[in-house]
């Protein structure tokens, strides 16, 4: 056997080229997957975010009165009557955006709301209050945060529509509009109110 036969096959300089391009094309494609999954997160509507809470029963709670308020909330009181949950914050400038509507919705006594104050100081929550306007039945001091992070809220403000049974059946992320109100949100509560008298 000569020398020249136990020598390997070189590869040849079509494969070379071949595996070359595949290794250096490997990070650009990791990379347009990477693009392409982080544009459908961008271009998702946070609105629509899914809530594993709709159809369920509102997380047992029991929450202290927001400072210079009598009444708490807990979740016995979600019972009865169909109503809203709003989780606010005195420090939320979109809940600045809604809380007139939710004042006129409370003048008007179209449907009971009860608050959830989230990571508030209890000065300044009441100060809030004091100074906007209470549109709230009851109004829970959610000091940590623990309760809205078993209701599944990402921020604030969320509202929640709560039927007479206690059961969660719509989540709005993000301020209320005068839109979202009458074409989402008080359908809903005339319907489980049809339901819940039927």
């Amino acid at each position: 056997m000569t020398e020249q036969n136990l020598i390997e096959p070189s590869e040849s300089p079509n494969g070379f080229a071949s595996r070359r391009r595949l290794v250096l094309a490997l990070p650009a494609l990791g990379f347009v997957g990477v693009a392409g999954v982080l544009a459908l997160g961008l271009n998702r509507d946070p609105s629509k975010l899914p809530s594993m809470l709709i159809g369920q029963k509102a997380p047992a709670f029991d929450l202290p009165p927001v400072k210079g308020r009598t009444l708490g909330l807990a979740s016995t009181n979600l019972v009865g009557e169909v109503s809203l949950v709003n989780v606010f914050a005195s420090w939320c400038v979109a809940c600045r955006a809604e809380h007139p509507i939710f004042m006129r919705l409370s003048q008007d006594k179209t449907v009971p709301i009860h608050g959830i104050n989230y990571k508030d100081s209890p000065d300044d929550a009441a100060k809030w209050l004091d100074t906007m306007g209470d549109p709230y039945t009851r109004t829970g001091a959610d000091i940590d945060g623990r309760i809205a992070i078993n209701w599944g809220v990402y921020g604030v403000p969320e509202t929640f529509v709560v039927g007479a049974d206690g059961i969660i059946a719509y989540k709005h992320i993000g301020a209320v509009t005068p839109e979202a109100l009458s074409i989402t949100i008080l359908p809903m509560v005339e319907r489980l109110r049809k339901g819940a008298s039927t």
